[in-house]
């Protein structure tokens, strides 16, 4: 599979570069989470602001007919490698717990690599789905609620959570599937 440079370089997948770039003031504004308070709002902008150049990136790529086999792999980059970003860093300050760091990163290492194995076999990428977009979603969530300092036994973070924790398994179990399906087929319709 070639990606040619004039592919590469589309409003969308510029957008995703962006994303991938914010994972570099993300991780450094941790150094202060505990010692300003400013910094957790700082956070949570950076944050918003990531997922609003996620949902307009998907938006430009399929609105001006510039989905990409490069922006298949750079937009899931930039959202896997900001998150990690996020839930490491909130994990560190025990802000989340390990098992739930565990679940996201191996989630998303095997979903990369499972990718990278079926894409080999295939010649092209699979494609985002609507399951693996609304997991993002709702971590994503419970992520800035964590940011915000939502009391942790609340109704609303306790039922996110959870929550999450399902989706990060379904979605996960979906993406096995597709790809088996798609490695049967060898083709992506």
């Amino acid at each position: 599979m070639k990606i040619s440079s004039k592919e590469f370089l589309t409003v969308s997948n510029l957008l995703s570069l962006l994303r991938l770039l914010l994972a570099i003031p993300l991780w450094l504004l941790f150094d202060n989470y505990f010692t300003d308070s400013s910094v957790k709002y700082w956070l949570f902008a950076l944050c918003l602001f990531a997922a609003v150049t996620d949902i307009l990136d998907g938006y430009l790529a399929r609105k001006f007919n510039q989905v990409t086999e490069a922006g298949k792999i750079i937009d899931p980059i930039a959202d896997k490698v900001a998150m990690a970003v996020v839930v490491i860093r909130l994990a560190m300050y025990n802000e989340l717990p390990l098992y739930y760091l565990l679940m996201i990163i191996i989630r998303d290492m095997l979903i990369f690599l499972g990718g990278i194995y079926v894409t080999s076999k295939i010649g092209k990428v699979l494609p985002s789905n609507i399951l693996g977009k609304a997991t993002v979603l709702i971590v994503g969530i419970v992520l800035l609620l964590t940011l915000l300092q939502i009391e942790k036994s609340s109704f609303l973070y306790t039922s996110l959570f959870y929550f999450s924790i399902f989706m990060i398994i379904i979605s996960f179990l979906a993406y096995v599937y597709r790809a088996v399906e798609y490695l049967k087929r060898k083709t992506i319709v």
